[in-house]
C-alpha cells in the first residue's frame, strides 16, 4: 500500500521510472533485464510473484491508443520473450498478463503503459496478504535478477 499511496501522490513532473531508470544506463542497479529498440523489460520492484516482470515503451505515453504499431509490435515480442525466459528458468504453471489503463482501474503509474507479465504456481496465494498485509516471497530481487538477465541474453 506504501508503494501505491505514493505513486498516487507522484505527478509527471516527479519523473516517471519508466523514462527515469533506462536513462541511468545501469541495468543491473535498476533491475532492467533486456532492452529493444524501443521498449524494455524490468523486474517489478513491489511484485506479486518471484518473475513478476512489467514491459514498458522507452516513449513516455499513456494512452493505449496512442503507441505506434512498431512499439507494440517490439512489446509483444518482450512479452513473448519474458514467457520464454520464466518457463526456462522459473517454471510456472501459468500467467497473469495484463495493463492496468488508468488510475482508477489500478494504474500506479498511469502516465506510461506498461504491461505485467506474473508466473502463477499452483498454491501460491496465502493467508498472508490477507492477514499479514505482506507478500512471502522466496527469493531476493537480485537473486531473480541474476537469474533471469542470461536468459534474455539466450532468448535473443
Amino acid at each position: 500500500m506504501e508503494y501505491i499511496e505514493a505513486a498516487k501522490r507522484a505527478t509527471d513532473d516527479e519523473g516517471c521510472i519508466f523514462c527515469d531508470l533506462p536513462a541511468e544506463d545501469d541495468d543491473e542497479r535498476t533491475k532492467i533485464l533486456s532492452r529493444g529498440e524501443l521498449a524494455f523489460v524490468i523486474l517489478n520492484s513491489f511484485p506479486y510473484n518471484p518473475g513478476h516482470l512489467m514491459v514498458a515503451p522507452f516513449r513516455h505515453v499513456g494512452e493505449f491508443g496512442a503507441l505506434e504499431a512498431e512499439e507494440l509490435a517490439e512489446v509483444d515480442a518482450l512479452v513473448a520473450r519474458s514467457i520464454r525466459v520464466l518457463d526456462d528458468e522459473m517454471q510456472p504453471h501459468g500467467y497473469n498478463l495484463g495493463m492496468n489503463l488508468g488510475r482508477v482501474a489500478g494504474a500506479g503509474i498511469p502516465g506510461h503503459v506498461h504491461w505485467h507479465v506474473v508466473p502463477r504456481w499452483n498454491g501460491d496465494t496465502n493467508f498472508m496478504p490477507v492477514v499479514g498485509q505482506t507478500r512471502v516471497l522466496p527469493e531476493l530481487l537480485e537473486e531473480t535478477g541474476a537469474r533471469l538477465r542470461p536468459r534474455f541474453e539466450e532468448a535473443r
